[in-house]
């Protein structure tokens, strides 16, 4: 069973949720950002927080995160 980005979002610790989308929490997360956090968990050792790879695929493929924020001209 695979959590849903904001179950995952949720167990990240507050302060990184906070840098990896600050001025952009309105829109829809993208990629870059789960990169970032993911980056800093493995940096900090925190393995066990980092998602699946079922997981990661998921939130892709159902669109729970975007791979680039398009603009609209």
């Amino acid at each position: 069973m695979v959590r849903k980005f904001e179950e995952w979002w949720n167990s990240v610790p507050a302060d990184l949720r906070q840098r990896a989308r600050k001025g952009d929490e309105a829109n829809k997360p993208i990629l870059n950002q789960v990169n970032y956090v993911l980056l800093h968990l493995h940096l900090a050792g925190k393995h066990n927080l980092k998602p699946t790879h079922e997981e990661l695929k998921d939130w892709l493929h159902s669109g729970q995160v975007d791979t680039l924020r398009m603009t609209k001209k």
